[in-house]
């Protein structure tokens, strides 16, 4: 039996559950509220994609940019700024009086968020050895796997009872916890002299992340053909092409390129991608529709997908320990297509609504998936790389599930042609389903179980 978590390593392992559990949290609940932001606040669909990716393009553009912050500014520091920034930006976003206000506080969100997360697991890394590192990290998580239990149903519970402004302002107490925690761990910064921030790299990737995306919403509204929207996307590709060529000169990079030398972990990302992207835009199309086109409550929407995080929590340890033995390509293979199924099986859904035959069955088949995928995709990813590199390498998978989920969500008015009614449902199944399959097929193509292939350590 292993020895238990005690004193001042206990008070860290808190602090980073609670750290993370406000981003993992925020990002759940935000679902469920967006029809009620948009019948308080108006906008309609561009106000809901904006009010979930102005939050992910910063997000997963200075997620990558969060470790080397940390090296030369100290992690508890950045993880306390992390922590006020994602406070006040969550009362911001609570007292929005119009969508603009609300898009310019989720971003903020997003950029304090960025992070949390990262922060959070450097102090596990740094504070845990061998086996305890391996328990810390395994609580933390379950525990933060349990945001996604909590986010949706307390979300519903929140905006039903009281206003989905709530669903925000709740974000203050576990903040406060966390930063009245943050002194009591004993953990002193350690700053490493030679470490340097990439603020240029930072900013071609957040800008070029914004303006594709401001092209891939605004179109919808005013066109292809407009100069604003095509300019936009344009000037957006460019200046991501512009940070890739300079994290191949510069000399420390966000995103280390070589790590995509190593073949698993180019195509776990490759997957990841994919499979993400298909997650993101299968949780706002289900929240959305269930409220506004299903009549469902808020609260009730929240509960729609609760089995499938349900067997996430209950069948992903098992996954990960029988992806061990059995190796991760077959897991990373057979769980995107289930998930392509449970979204296929949306296509029952009809006008005469029943949540008990008509999605029930696709949440029940896609968590199925959904547990076989995540601890052997994360696991193939990350064992891939050396040691030494695990923190980088994790942060540029979490950036890519992010940058994902901003794409797919971006492209939402396409997708559904304008509309999230029964049709528009029936074309976002569809494309989640070929997302997924393409993520099963990519793992079974470039997944390889033996023979790992590491980055050495420089």
């Amino acid at each position: 039996m292993s020895a238990p978590i005690t004193g001042p390593s206990r008070i860290v392992l808190t602090v980073a559950v609670l750290a993370s559990f406000v981003a993992f949290l925020d990002g759940t609940i935000v679902n469920v509220a967006l029809p009620a932001i948009s019948r308080e606040l108006g906008g309609g669909l561009v106000t809901q994609q904006w009010a979930v990716d102005a939050y992910l393009i910063t997000l997963g553009a200075l997620i990558l940019l969060a470790g080397s912050v940390s090296d030369a500014f100290g992690r508890v520091l950045v993880i306390r700024l992390g922590l006020i920034g994602f406070g006040v930006a969550s009362v911001a976003v609570g007292l929005a009086p119009d969508p603009m206000v609300l898009i310019a506080a989720r971003a903020l969100q997003g950029a304090a968020g960025a992070f949390l997360v990262p922060s959070s697991l450097a102090l596990i890394t740094s504070t845990f050895q061998d086996a305890a590192q391996a328990r810390a990290i395994g609580i933390w998580t379950a525990l933060t796997t349990a945001a996604m239990l909590v986010g949706p149903l307390l979300g519903g519970l929140l905006i039903d009872l009281a206003s989905w402004r709530w669903a925000f302002f709740i974000n203050v107490v576990p903040i406060a916890v966390t930063l009245f925690l943050v002194p009591r761990m004993g953990v002193h910064d350690v700053r490493q002299p030679g470490a340097r921030v990439d603020w240029l790299g930072a900013a071609l990737c957040a800008v070029g992340l914004g303006a594709t995306v401001f092209a891939l919403i605004e179109q919808a509204r005013l066109g292809w053909g407009d100069p604003l929207v095509w300019g936009t996307g344009v000037g957006g590709v460019v200046l991501l092409v512009a940070f890739v060529l300079r994290q191949r000169r510069v000399a420390s990079p966000m995103l280390p390129l070589e790590l995509f030398r190593v073949r698993n972990f180019s195509a776990g990302n490759l997957a990841t991608l994919l499979i993400y992207g298909a997650l993101s835009l299968n949780g706002v199309v289900v929240a959305v529709y269930l409220q506004e086109s299903a009549g469902l409550s808020a609260t009730a929407a929240g509960l729609a997908s609760l089995p499938s995080t349900v067997l996430l929590v209950l069948l992903s340890s098992r996954a990960g320990a029988l992806a061990g033995r059995w190796g991760a390509r077959i897991f990373m293979t057979v769980g995107p297509l289930v998930m392509a199924a449970g979204c296929l099986l949306l296509l029952t859904v009809a006008e005469s609504f029943s949540y008990w035959w008509q999605v029930l069955p696709s949440m029940l088949v896609f968590g199925l998936g959904l547990a076989l995928t995540v601890a052997p995709l994360t696991a193939a990813i990350l064992g891939s790389i050396e040691a030494a590199h695990a923190g980088v390498a994790s942060a540029v998978n979490n950036a890519v599930a992010r940058i994902a989920g901003l794409l797919t969500i971006a492209s939402l008015a396409l997708i559904v042609a304008g509309d999230l009614d029964l049709a528009g449902l029936h074309r976002a199944a569809v494309v989640c389903a070929i997302l997924m399959a393409g993520g099963g097929v990519v793992s079974w193509l470039g997944i390889r179980d033996t023979g790992r292939t590491r980055v050495e350590a420089a």
